[in-house]
């Protein structure tokens, strides 16, 4: 199946239908990580499904089966376009609730700059009714983050990196932003921002305890100003986009237990079990000022 991105550009796409023998919970929209595709979506929604979930699923433009426009490349951080794409899927997923007589709102399952896509249009679209994200980050905090730690790493002289006020980064970091937008010809939505203004929606946070890529403090700072109800689990041993992999059964009874209570309006005992048997602990709300000095919240 195709439909198109708010700018028009056609993606591909798949409507995967909850089994028949199974009373329908829902429509959650997957949003794939970069360089992957819509077939990602089996790994993490098979037992979305199996529950009685309908699954929409798709290809990122420059992804998969869906091209890219013109003298546009797809990139790690989250662009305007990939938001595009993100707009147009929840877009045919509203039409398709209304034509079938269902109830118009659907959950978001996002990965990596997936998950990014899906905090950015949830804070602009009230529909989306809950979020998991997995590996989320927002562009300008992380940006900020490596140029510390490059400067930490690379700087011969201490007073390179160690006397400089928050503002000096933020400035450098804003820089760095403007000339990326120039030069890609797209922007790059902060995420962070995003979420400052987002009303409440339940929102759970995954992140692998072994991320080399990218630190569980970008999440941390992330679930920090999200607005509540929210949880974040960090997975043990896990990294970037892999506690699916290490911990496959705690994962599928944990996404499927969210959505059960917050999208499907099941009971909240499920839930509350499988929290209970974590073998972390789902973390309770932290302040923005928690997550360290690596990253700032401005």
């Amino acid at each position: 199946m195709s439909f198109p991105a708010l700018d028009g550009l056609p993606l591909a796409g798949m409507l995967i239908r909850a089994p028949a023998n199974m009373p329908r919970r829902g429509l959650i929209v997957f949003a794939h990580e970069f360089c992957s595709d819509m077939y990602s979506c089996a790994r993490y929604c098979r037992p979305l499904q199996q529950a009685g979930y309908d699954i929409l699923t798709f290809d990122f433009r420059g992804h998969g089966q869906s091209e890219a426009p013109p003298n546009y490349t797809p990139r790690q951080w989250v662009s305007d376009r990939d938001l595009d794409d993100m707009r147009g899927a929840t877009a045919f997923a509203e039409s398709w609730l209304a034509e079938q007589g269902y109830p118009v709102e659907f959950g978001l399952f996002g990965i990596s700059r997936g998950a990014c896509a899906a905090l950015l249009l949830a804070a602009e679209n009230p529909r989306a009714r809950a979020l998991v994200v997995d590996g989320a980050f927002s562009t300008d905090s992380t940006i900020e983050y490596f140029m510390r730690r490059w400067a930490y790493i690379f700087a011969r002289v201490r007073l390179v990196y160690e006397s400089h006020p928050p503002a000096f980064w933020r400035f450098l970091r804003w820089c760095m932003i403007q000339r990326a937008h120039r030069e890609f010809g797209c922007h790059f939505p902060s995420v962070r921002k995003a979420l400052k203004r987002a009303t409440p929606r339940p929102m759970l946070f995954i992140h692998g305890e072994r991320d080399s890529y990218l630190p569980v403090e970008q999440t941390r700072l992330l679930y920090a100003l999200a607005p509540q109800p929210k949880y974040l689990w960090i997975a043990p041993g896990a990294r970037h986009n892999q506690a699916v992999v290490h911990h496959p059964e705690f994962y599928a009874r944990l996404v499927t237990a969210f959505f059960d209570l917050h999208l499907a309006r099941a009971t909240r005992g499920p839930l509350r079990a499988v929290l209970a048997a974590a073998e972390t602990p789902i973390e309770p709300p932290v302040t923005a000022a928690a997550c360290g000095r690596a990253v700032s919240p401005n």
